[in-house]
């Protein structure tokens, strides 16, 4: 993959710039939208296990204040650095608008590769970052709202509350501060899956369109689609499960040590199971590739690139195969893989709204934080007795009895896990079909991630036309 002083927030200028021509704002808007409206970057010293002090680099980037609060990921990676967290936070904007999420884009990162450091090493720098932010006011239900990214999860998420509400005694709605926590920490079922299920509910929506699939030459559907996923994190594990229980076949997964793939499917749990040896290589009745880049160019209709950001560029995007390219990562594709796939015809469904599960299901835990009420707990009592009551009446009138299975259906009551997939299915398919118009309406407009924007930019646009500018 060739470097050439690669700028990803420059690329996000350059997707965003390419989109605003076909929007109706002003030059100052449209550069009010696009610039980041604050960076923090902040140092601070951390006293290792051996006695030994380390300066910590760290960052906490405000994209926009548009709606607040500001919402967006925290990641721990050793290649963190001010340019990745500013195009990070502005995709949050551009992803948040497009979902219907009300939420400003934010991002945070600490330069650290976390598996140098031990348990309560991580906690120190997890607590003084959370200091830090609290210190400048870059963190707070109603002000700025961190949530787990590469390197990071639950554990850290819990850290960040209990400092801040530790920070902010009697504070009813502290909960509200981070999102990604544990369920019993005031988290929501369904978090953990939740990106790689709105990745499946986007392009299952996006297969389901004839037009669309007509052009590419693949039948409606997903089922019997040829699916190669680019890593088994949490995203690319979950991506891959929805996808074969739907009845894709999965042809190809990789690693970072290198790939796998089967013309006759693999299974997904099983190859995930096998990596805990500690390699996801020599899988029985698979074969290997020499490089796990080799993934994303083999033969198959689907390609999910789940791992990190650059990996199809202008080097590489002519021998990419598949028709359909899911970005399930944040910025996969730089601008040249971009132009280079649209003209070979390939569909790229983008990342700034294809991998919005996350923070979607992120906005149902902040509301779950300030109702203070699990979501299920007031229905589906309610809900059950009801719909036993209609079932007892349509047999009685009807001489007939339900058969087990379809009582147990009818009857169920949702649980809060039902209502996060249910909202989370609503908003991929109403944000599928919301970019899909925009680009039918202007043949101009090239491609899916140009339309992707301008339904971003004109939603963002709106706010400031309507709010007015301070002062």
């Amino acid at each position: 993959m060739s470097e050439k002083h690669y700028s990803f927030f420059g690329a996000v200028e350059k997707s965003f710039d390419k989109a605003a021509k076909y929007t109706k704002w002003d030059k100052g808007v449209l550069e009010q939208i696009k610039e980041c409206n604050a960076v923090y970057q902040v140092r601070f010293p951390l006293k290792r296990d051996d006695g030994t002090i380390e300066v910590i680099e760290a960052y906490r980037v405000q994209h926009s204040h548009h709606k607040t609060p500001c919402k967006g990921g925290i990641r721990f990676a050793a290649e963190v650095n001010q340019d990745e967290v500013m195009a990070l936070a502005a995709l949050m904007t551009y992803k948040c608008a497009i979902v219907n999420v009300p939420f400003g884009g934010g991002k945070g990162g600490i330069k650290i590769n976390p598996k140098k450091y031990s348990p309560y090493e991580l906690e120190k720098i997890t607590r003084r970052y959370t200091a830090e932010l609290i210190k400048k006011n870059f963190i707070g239900p109603g002000t700025d709202v961190p949530a787990p990214d590469y390197g990071t999860g639950e554990r850290e998420m819990a850290w960040i509350l209990d400092t801040y509400g530790a920070m902010h005694p009697g504070e009813i709605d502290a909960a509200g501060c981070v999102t990604g926590k544990p369920i019993t920490q005031g988290g929501v079922r369904g978090r953990r899956e939740a990106t790689g299920l709105g990745v499946f509910f986007g392009l299952r929506e996006v297969c389901n369109m004839e037009d669309i699939m007509k052009k590419l030459g693949l039948t409606t559907g997903v089922e019997g689609k040829r699916v190669a996923v680019q890593g088994l994190g949490n995203v690319g594990y979950h991506s891959a499960k929805f996808f074969q229980d739907a009845g894709a076949i999965i042809v190809g997964l990789s690693e970072h040590d290198g790939g796998i793939y089967s013309d006759k499917g693999l299974d997904v749990d099983e190859v995930f199971n096998h990596r805990k040896k500690g390699t996801i290589l020599n899988f029985p009745g698979a074969k290997n590739f020499e490089k796990n880049t080799d993934l994303l160019e083999m033969e198959c209709d689907i390609l999910i690139p789940a791992a990190l950001e650059n990996v199809i560029d202008g080097d590489n995007a002519p021998r990419v195969k598949a028709k359909i390219i899911g970005e399930a990562a944040n910025g996969p594709l730089t601008p040249e893989a971009d132009e280079i796939l649209a003209k070979k015809g390939a569909l790229v469904v983008p990342d700034m709204y294809l991998n919005a599960g996350g923070v979607t299901v992120s906005y149902f835990e902040w509301l779950k934080n300030l109702s203070h009420v699990r979501y299920g707990r007031l229905e589906k009592r309610f809900t059950e007795n009801l719909n036993a009551h209609i079932l007892g009446q349509m047999e009685e009138l009807s001489g007939k009895k339900v058969s087990t299975e379809e009582r147990d259906f009818i009857m169920h009551g949702p649980d809060e896990v039902d209502l996060v997939y249910s909202g989370l299915e609503e908003t991929m398919i109403t944000a599928t079909h919301e970019i899909m118009n925009t680009w039918k309406s202007n043949p101009d407009i090239p491609d899916m991630r140009t339309a992707a924007y301008v339904v971003a930019i004109n939603k963002v646009g709106t706010s400031y036309a309507e709010l007015g500018i301070f002062p």
